[in-house]
């Protein structure tokens, strides 16, 4: 009777571990792979994501789809070591130009504008509503036109505060300077806000 209770606890024992590890993999694959949670620092992104905010980040969209102008991402720049928070404003192939501090993007499939880029592209007036009101985008470096060519044109939301690619990511934005995000340097696109109030993007 004693050893039938013992190899009974045995048995439960090790399918509890089992269990465990199981639940272990599962958990520590979803988290490398797949989501991944973050915390929100600094005001950068405000008003849409406030300091402190818990966001849940997905893996899978860049490695099968192209992202979307207005995701939101979440990434390694190049030569930084902490991950960044920002949105897409330019796609591949497209030219961001700011004319009067306001944004405008340039491509071969924008109607005939009076606004063109240095390549002949003809560009459109973007819409921010994700910004404070009436925001100005003052370029810096005297760099006012930016060719997105392997990668994506980021910017923060709150442009009071700024260290995205129209910055060259606080970086002088001289002829040869990065400041597209490529696939490489990419880690997810912002899916879920979880705090203070749940969102889905």
């Amino acid at each position: 009777m004693l050893k039938e209770k013992l190899l009974k606890f045995s048995l439960d024992t090790f399918d509890l571990i089992v269990f465990l590890v199981l639940v272990f993999w599962i958990i520590l694959f979803i988290r490398l792979f797949i989501w991944t949670p973050y915390t929100v620092v600094g005001v950068s992104m405000m008003p849409t994501f406030e300091s402190n905010d818990w966001i849940i980040v997905e893996k899978i969209t860049q490695r099968f789809w192209n992202l979307d102008r207005w995701d939101v991402i979440v990434f390694v720049p190049q030569g930084k070591d902490i991950p960044y928070i920002k949105r897409i404003i330019g796609l591949p192939w497209e030219t961001v130009k700011f004319v009067d501090n306001k944004t405008y993007i340039c491509n071969d499939e924008t109607p005939e504008n009076e606004i063109r880029a240095e390549n002949g592209q003809y560009c459109f007036k973007l819409q921010e509503d994700y910004t404070y009101p009436d925001v100005d985008t003052i370029p810096q470096w005297d760099k006012t036109e930016f060719e997105v060519t392997n990668g994506y044109f980021v910017m923060w939301d709150n442009r009071w505060h700024t260290s995205d690619s129209l910055s060259c990511f606080s970086r002088q934005c001289y002829q040869w300077a990065n400041y597209l995000v490529s696939d490489q340097y990419m880690i997810g696109k912002v899916m879920v806000r979880l705090f203070p109030k749940f969102t889905v993007f």
